[in-house]
This record gives C-alpha cells, structure tokens and sequence, in this order.
C-alpha cells in the first residue's frame, strides 16, 4: 500500500473528491474548476522517491533533479486542455517562457508517457499507447498557475501579444 510523504487536504469540486498534497490542493481544485481532469500529483517528485534511492540506486540522479519540482499527471487531452487554459490566461512573460521552452531557466519537463499493454497482461503482445502526460514544474510557479486557472474558470483570457524569448536567445 502507497503512504504519502507529503501532508495532503480533501479536495472536491463537484462529484471529484481526492486527497491531494497540500501544497498542490489550490491547483488541483482550480484544474477541476476549469473541467480537467487529473490522474496524479506530487508536490515534490524528489522528496517522493528518495526512499527508492537504497533499493535503486541509479534513482539517485532522478531525487536530485526533481526536488523542489512538482507533477501532475493527466491524460493526453487533459492534459493539453491543462496547458492551454494556463497559457491563454496570462502574459507572455518569463513564466511563459519558462512553460514552453525546453531552454528557458527552470523550464517545465512535459512528457508523454507511452504504455505498453503488456506491462499490465504479459501474455498480451506489446501493443503501446500514448495515454499519460506528466508536466513537471517548480514548485514556485504553483501560485501563478493557480491564479491563471481561476482567470481562465472567470473567462478572463489575455489576448495574444510578443513574447520576450531573451532568456532562450531568440
């Protein structure tokens, strides 16, 4: 049976209720308000699997790099929605930046995670999909997202304008 690490809090939002880490809860509540759904989250991937490093120790690289990083996970549409609702409601500004481009300054890790059947029926062929996206963040943008996920559930959307790419050198 999983324990989390983390504290966590009772988060609904219509018929959804799950106990979420407490320092993602406002961001999880404000994802469901805007009508996405989630599949998992961790306010802190590196916190999370530091327990692995003894039994695994080629997790050691993964524990460092990840603290102070938080994920959620969706499904492939959610997840795009998710991205979406976040970029349409704020500025075209360093978080921005940092949300979209793999260069930017602590720029966020989105990845499509692929599944093989198999893994689940090993008498089945392989047969693999693409079902989860992770967006992996630091843990200091949990306040902007939040607050562009409540603009984005208010209607409030900014209208497109230029982007200062110099961190990225562009």
């Amino acid at each position: 049976m999983y324990v989390n690490v983390h504290p966590v809090t009772t988060v609904r939002v219509g018929a959804m209720t799950a106990e979420i880490d407490e320092m993602l809860a406002p961001v999880i509540e404000a994802i469901w308000r805007n009508g996405i759904q989630t599949l998992t989250s961790c306010q802190d991937a590196g916190e999370s699997n530091v327990d692995w490093v003894e039994k695994l120790p080629h997790m050691a690289d993964y524990v460092a790099t990840h603290e102070g990083w938080a994920f959620i996970d969706f499904t492939m549409d959610s997840g795009t929605a998710f991205l979406d609702a976040v970029a349409r409601s704020g500025a075209r500004d360093a978080f921005y930046v940092r949300m979209v481009h793999w260069a930017a300054p602590d720029a966020w890790r989105i990845n499509a995670k692929p599944y093989d059947r198999a893994m689940f029926d090993e008498t089945a062929p392989s047969t693999f999909e693409l079902r989860l996206m992770q967006v992996t963040f630091p843990q200091y943008d949990i306040p902007e997202i939040t607050r562009r996920l409540d603009e984005h559930a208010a209607g409030r959307i900014v209208q497109p304008a230029p982007t200062d790419w110099s961190t990225v050198g562009r």
